[in-house]
């Protein structure tokens, strides 16, 4: 539900809940989702009558346990540094992962870099431009689409920077607070 979200859209579950009825939902998510993840869960549930694992989003872990980052097949040059800086340099016409021009493959659990579209044709990645995280929840609020994760303006990434930030730098302070505690147990020992 997109802000400002005047039509009041709400999803399934928060539907369901709001109406207190529990029923298991399945979430296959993506703008829009990839038919073959909606049809496998289908086809389990027709021939074993039960659902698939799911995440904590209630998405199948089959289709939505990995991100696209890690099946990416741009993913080496990601580990070489290698990065189109503009959709039309030299390193974007080579294939060079495409981070820094706002793909949001390391956030973005779906399986769009294996099942792909189109009767496996291809997905946004392999047709030069960045996963937009179309499979992750308030995607569309996150910021522009083509600013890099890095510069962290994407509603709960940012919190989640700073969140990381603060539990980084408690830590820090808790391990230098410990320490200093056992140099004062040494010294009143001796």
């Amino acid at each position: 539900m997109a802000r400002p979200n005047p039509t009041g859209a709400a999803s399934v579950q928060d539907v369901l809940n709001e109406a207190g009825i529990q029923k298991p939902v399945i979430n296959i998510s993506g703008c829009p989702p990839i038919p073959t993840a909606i049809t496998g869960v289908l086809a389990q549930y027709l021939t074993f009558g039960e659902l698939p694992e799911l995440d904590h989003l209630g998405r199948p872990k089959a289709f939505f346990g990995q991100n696209i980052h890690d099946r990416c097949y741009r993913r080496p040059f990601y580990e070489r540094g290698q990065f189109a800086e503009s959709f039309d340099d030299e390193g974007a016409k080579k294939g060079w992962c495409l981070y820094k021009l706002g793909c949001k493959g390391p956030v973005t659990y779906n399986a769009c870099a294996t099942i792909k579209w189109n009767n496996g044709a291809g997905f946004p990645i392999e047709g030069g431009h960045g996963c937009l995280g179309c499979a992750e929840p308030g995607f569309w609020d996150w910021g522009g689409f083509y600013k890099p994760l890095s510069q962290g303006e994407w509603g709960g990434w940012k919190t989640l920077g700073i969140a990381a930030a603060a539990g980084a730098a408690l830590g820090v302070a808790s391990v230098a607070a410990s320490r200093v505690k056992q140099a004062r147990a040494r010294e009143e020992k001796s």
